[in-house]
């Protein structure tokens, strides 16, 4: 698939998704390579002014800033390819994430604030024509302005394409990693929900649930649009469901279901806001601002630079941090609910369900399990913060934003809630299959999927295998090939 950008304001979620996930490709329209080249003239005329002072082009980068360079010195620093920006190396980042940073980091580009001609950005597009990307590390990225994202991934194109001035600065300045890592996990997260919501829905089946807790009367009295949308949810997914229900009200865990689902919902809706508009966003360092064919300003002809800090992006790695809470906190629910499932007294289940007796097998050992998946989950799930003093860096580059870091703390705490998803829905399908019961319609087909992983007990077995194809079969449903709807 090949997808046409006209503007920065078409780089979207649904763009990124096709991009990075699909693995569409991308081409400029005729507008936006005719802005590009117009940018690159109005650039090239505008550093013709010797008192013009403007980082990393008449001027040398980061600790150098203070050098000036002029002429063939300026020429010289700029056909130089940023090999320093290559050093990262450890865990690669998932071939998706690369694709999304290259994608994002045409929004610079497309408008004509890098100031590069359409050739180069052509050159970074045809990246995404196929093929797996260089590998960008996902450890050691202590720097600002994301060069140390960027570097590998464009350095084979600083090598072979003649650089000019700026060119190279922008190429590797600006904040793509952010925003292709929480626009990542945002889609991951929302596949996620959908999981842990038809999950939950069952074991709420299989509890026998009252379902008064998600009468639609508590939409008006809670008012909040998340939550309201997860009651809706619950609804739909138990309709059909057993007509008898448990005799008085279920625990707690099952009765606090819409709230924190909806809280996971805000939190996703959050970060795809952030996500959306962080693609769309010019990051780079030093910016251009070409002028204004409809409006020209006498003061600033050729237009005008700004050094600025745009390519720190405060939002993404908070909302990283609160995605990884939310899903801590789902796995919490997870384990609550098979402790109920497994406990007659509460549950209203046969013994057998969490019976040790080795006549069917024991599966009260799975809550060990979910406490262990929980409490990693929790661990991941911890504020990250700007780097103390003692991380400064070197030179100019004293803040750095850890949104590598962010990422990897939500990517482990949603592999810990798909575990704990597995165990639960292998409890909760037990449940069912020894009270012979079904499910609900619209979670029928989720309970196929769960007894084709793990089928019911009937006689001991081990364990850990089934359990393990469960939580990948969940896994590669949600970073499956996504729909183009």
């Amino acid at each position: 698939m090949l997808l046409t950008l006209d503007t920065r304001a078409d780089l979207t979620l649904d763009i990124f998704r096709q991009v990075a996930w699909e693995g569409a490709a991308i081409r400029f329209s005729d507008g936006a390579m005719a802005r590009m080249r117009a940018a690159r003239a109005a650039f090239m005329k505008l550093i013709e002014d010797p008192d013009l002072v403007i980082y990393g082009v008449t001027s040398g980068y980061g600790q150098n800033a203070r050098l000036r360079l002029d002429g063939a010195a300026r020429r010289t620093h700029a056909r130089t390819p940023p090999y320093p920006c290559t050093a990262p190396f450890g865990r690669p980042a998932p071939d998706r994430v690369a694709r999304g940073i290259v994608l994002a980091r045409l929004a610079n580009f497309i408008d004509g604030h890098a100031a590069v001609t359409p050739e180069l950005a052509v050159e970074v597009a045809d990246l995404l024509q196929g093929g797996r990307l260089p590998e960008v590390s996902l450890e050691g990225q202590g720097g600002a302005g994301e060069i140390l994202w960027l570097g590998p991934l464009i350095i084979a194109v600083a090598e072979r394409f003649p650089l000019a001035e700026k060119d190279a600065l922008s190429l590797i300045n600006g904040a793509p990693a952010a925003s292709a890592l929480i626009a990542d996990a945002a889609i991951a997260m929302r596949r996620r929900l959908d999981l842990a919501e038809r999950v939950l829905a069952l074991s709420a089946e299989a509890i026998l649930a009252p379902l008064e807790a998600y009468d639609p009367a508590l939409e008006a009295l809670w008012d909040d649009a998340h939550e309201a949308v997860a009651l809706q949810r619950m609804r739909h997914l138990l309709e059909g469901g057993a007509p008898a229900r448990r005799p008085y009200q279920a625990p707690v865990s099952y009765r606090i279901l819409p709230r924190v689902l909806g809280q996971f919902r805000r939190v996703i809706a959050a970060a795809e806001e952030i996500a959306a508009s962080s693609l769309r966003s010019v990051t780079d360092n030093p910016v251009f601002l070409p002028p204004d064919a409809g409006a020209p300003d006498p003061a600033h002809p050729f237009g005008r630079v700004l050094s600025n800090g745009g390519y720190h992006n405060a939002r993404a790695y908070p909302a990283l941090d609160n995605l990884a809470a939310a899903a801590a906190d789902l796995c919490a629910i997870a384990e609550r609910h098979t402790t109920k499932l497994l406990d007659g007294r509460y549950s209203l289940l046969p013994d057998q369900l969490q019976s040790d007796s080795g006549q069917q097998g024991y599966l009260g050992i799975l809550g060990f399990v979910q406490v262990g998946y929980a409490e990693q989950a929790r661990r991941a799930a911890q504020r990250t913060f700007l780097p103390g003093s003692e991380g400064g860096g070197f030179g100019q580059n004293d803040v750095a934003p850890l949104t590598g870091l962010a990422w990897m703390a939500q990517e482990e705490a949603g592999r810990c809630l798909e575990a704990a998803l597995a165990m639960l829905g292998a409890v909760a399908s037990q449940a069912l299959h020894v009270t012979a019961r079904q499910a609900p319609p619209a979670l029928a087909d989720l309970l196929a999927d769960i007894r084709a992983a793990f089928p019911p007990l009937d006689a001991p077995r081990r364990y850990g295998p089934g359990l393990a194809a469960l939580a990948e079969a969940f896994r590669a449903d949600i970073y499956g090939a996504m729909p183009s709807a």
